[in-house]
């Protein structure tokens, strides 16, 4: 909370406000659900941190490890919380308001302090998010390793003649037994839907011949896996080789090109060079990556046009894709890791080209 101030301070916000979201969690360890009565963390530069509590839920924020360190100003039902709020933040300059705070709330604050102008809080506090201390770094290896494991077992499974739908739910079982406290998403994508990047496993059949993608990951311990591979059904299809060993050199590019103080934009650039270079730069539709941590998707984003430099401890995934319509799509994906040479990787599962029944 101190170090998010002082951020802030520095970014010229006059406060931070903040709503139960994985910043709460961050910020101060309280983890609440977020509903219609608002509680609202607020952090000014040179000021003591103050939370805004429904009454009802006062005992539950005072067991919070952060309620040490902050004030706690309750409300009841009756009366406008956002009145209450008003007089814990400055009525002008700019406040950064948290990124998953609902808008009905967002609303209520800017009518109580019309003075003031509101913006992402996300430019103060995912750039604290995305560097990840020890402690973070040794959950997403345990989650990293989790999945390999399930990658490695879901090796032995049937594909042919099963629904897309049944080795999802294969996937979402074997996450839980390698540890995940739950499956947050299962993508099986087969034969021409393996075009699709962010295809729902449904009832297709899967048959000789397909390029089946899969991407999945869940929590454990607060914090995220997220890996895709792709294998193949029996032969291959025409082409297919080609794409996967294309895709499979600018994955491991990014990779190498990672090191501290490198532009996120630079890792994106490198594998999507290489596969525009090979003619398929118009069938790599997505940015090659995303930041992860209490959230599968976080700051930094591997994207053309973001120059924020990459600092050691910052965590992402790197997954180009190539997706031909109609016939078939690849995507490797591996978390990482910026070390003080280079890069870490989370996940150790093969990334060669794996032939299943």
């Amino acid at each position: 909370m101190r170090r998010a101030a002082e951020e802030a301070g520095r970014q010229g916000l006059a406060a931070l406000v903040v709503a139960p979201s994985p910043d709460l969690r961050y910020l101060c360890g309280y983890d609440p659900m977020p509903l219609e009565r608002p509680t609202l963390l607020v952090l000014r530069p040179g000021g003591e941190p103050r939370m805004l509590v429904p009454e009802l839920e006062r005992l539950l924020a005072a067991s919070a490890p952060g309620s040490r360190v902050f004030d706690l100003v309750g409300w009841t039902d009756g009366d406008d919380p956002y009145d209450a709020a008003a007089g814990m933040l400055p009525h002008e300059g700019r406040i950064g308001a948290g990124d998953r705070m609902w808008a009905a709330h967002l609303i209520g604050l800017q009518a109580a302090v019309p003075g003031a102008r509101f913006e992402p809080a996300s430019r103060v506090l995912g750039r604290l998010r995305a560097v990840k201390d020890d402690e973070e770094l040794a959950a997403l290896r345990r989650a990293g390793r989790a999945a390999d494991e399930t990658f490695r077992q879901i090796l032995r499974a049937r594909f042919q003649g099963r629904r897309e739908e049944e080795v999802a739910a294969d996937l979402a079982d074997l996450l839980v037994a390698n540890g995940h406290a739950s499956a947050d998403f299962t993508i099986v994508a087969s034969g021409a839907n393996a075009a699709s990047p962010h295809h729902e496993p449904g009832g297709r059949t899967i048959l000789p011949r397909d390029a089946v993608v899969m991407d999945f990951g869940g929590e454990l311990a607060g914090y995220y896996s997220d890996t895709s591979r792709t294998v193949v059904v029996g032969e291959e299809p025409e082409g297919f080789r080609e794409v996967y060993e294309l895709v499979h050199e600018a994955q491991e590019a990014a990779f190498r090109a990672v090191r501290p103080g490198v532009p996120a934009q630079d890792v994106d650039a490198v594998a999507r060079g290489i596969i525009e270079e090979a003619g398929y730069g118009d069938r790599f539709i997505h940015r090659t990556g995303h930041g992860i941590g209490l959230e599968v998707h976080e700051d930094p984003y591997i994207v053309r046009g973001n120059d924020s430099r990459l600092d050691v401890g910052t965590t992402f995934s790197i997954e180009p894709g190539i997706y031909l319509e109609g016939r078939f799509g690849v995507r490797i994906e591996d978390i990482v890791a910026v070390t003080a040479d280079g890069a870490d990787r989370f996940n150790r599962s093969t990334r060669d080209l794996q032939v299943v029944d």
